[in-house]
């Protein structure tokens, strides 16, 4: 099977890592992948055997913003075009919602070979703190690219936004988790690091608003757990300093590091304590179960989206409520009493089961 993977650029985030994890499985199970990123930036090694092609704009007019849609999907028509020479493909997958607002204009693929991936909630992300009537607005700039669409969501929460929140009617749709490559990842966790026989705890992701990094360090403050706080990721490096100061008036400056991200995050997450998340929303949450994986207790806000998913069970004792002293509690009390992560947990998430829900939509009928 000729599959299409479409996104917007691959810095280090995580459903970046989603794409290009998927991809390898579907390459290794025998299929043709091409994986098409819109811009050049790229903070992971691209897996063998895959078709990988940047489609850049390069446009540099004073009215580039007014006609980038349209522009920018011409180009990925002549790409496509390009590469079907060598058969055309089965079935398209588009990943985040800037490339779905360029694939949604293609003239070159079917509609009923498009799939779009989503994997945040719109409600939050783009429509919380819009007033009218610019909420209206881009409501119904995402309506139009979704409604009657066929849609894969990462999680329910993620689903129910779309459908019930947004009040979307979907052509067809499917709820299926992220992919994970859990032999690779434990071997990469297996891999020596600058912080071996440390006690810390750690946070893995985007140095972004809604990742509420404010919450963590003044729950990491209050918990008062004797070890490090280390937050990893990439980010305006205005807002890093902004943590960085926060940090110093909590007096927990000398306690916390703030690290770049690394292509290689598995050695610090398994050697971790804890893993911690403290958003305000989490379409799924790949870094929980990469946690899961590596064997670390993971800790998460009850936040809408896939957390409350992927942490049941003995696992549910890592949620909290989203405030500070929630948060803290609950990460005192998994430092004290980690609980148990047993392989049936981890397997749920194998790579080659992900990869077949995948492949089964291309058979999938009205």
């Amino acid at each position: 099977m000729r599959i299409l993977m479409v996104i917007d650029g691959l810095p280090g985030g995580g459903a970046e890592k989603t794409v290009l994890t998927l991809s390898r499985g579907l390459v290794e199970m025998g299929h043709q992948v091409s994986l098409f990123s819109l811009r050049k930036v790229c903070d992971y090694a691209i897996p063998e055997g895959i078709d990988y092609q940047v489609v850049q704009d390069n446009c540099k007019k004073p009215w580039r913003k007014v006609t980038e849609l349209w522009r920018r999907a011409r180009l990925l028509d002549e790409a496509i075009i390009k590469a079907q020479e060598k058969g055309p493909f089965d079935i398209v997958f588009s990943h985040l919602h800037k490339t779905d607002r360029i694939v949604a204009r293609t003239r070159v693929i079917s509609r009923d070979k498009i799939w779009y991936c989503v994997h945040g909630m719109f409600s939050f992300a783009y429509l919380r703190h819009r007033r009218a009537p610019s909420r209206w607005f881009k409501r119904t700039k995402i309506r139009r690219v979704y409604e009657n669409a066929q849609v894969v969501a990462v999680s329910n929460a993620v689903l129910h936004d779309l459908t019930q929140n947004l009040r979307i009617t979907l052509k067809r749709d499917a709820v299926i988790h992220n992919p994970f490559d859990i032999a690779h990842i434990q071997q990469l966790a297996a891999e020596p690091f600058a912080f071996e026989g440390q006690e810390y705890v750690i946070h893995v992701g985007r140095f972004h608003e809604h990742k509420r990094h404010d919450r963590l360090l003044c729950a990491f403050a209050k918990s008062g757990i004797p070890g490090q706080l280390i937050m990893m990721g990439n980010g305006s490096q205005k807002h890093i300093e902004q943590l960085k100061a926060l940090a110093k008036t909590l007096g927990i400056a000398d306690k916390t590091q703030f690290r770049s991200f690394v292509p290689n995050p598995y050695p610090w997450i398994k050697n971790a304590r804890q893993l911690v998340l403290s958003s305000d929303c989490e379409g799924f949450g790949n870094v929980l179960v990469e946690a899961i994986i590596c064997q670390t207790p993971p800790v998460s806000t009850r936040c809408p989206g896939g957390p409350s998913e992927i942490l049941n069970g003995e696992l549910a004792r890592g949620l909290s409520e989203m405030n500070d002293d929630g948060l803290a509690k609950t990460m005192w009390d998994i430092w004290q009493n980690p609980p148990a992560i047993d392989n049936t947990t981890i397997s749920a998430y194998g790579i080659e089961a992900i990869c077949r829900q995948y492949i089964a939509l291309a058979g999938t009928k009205q």
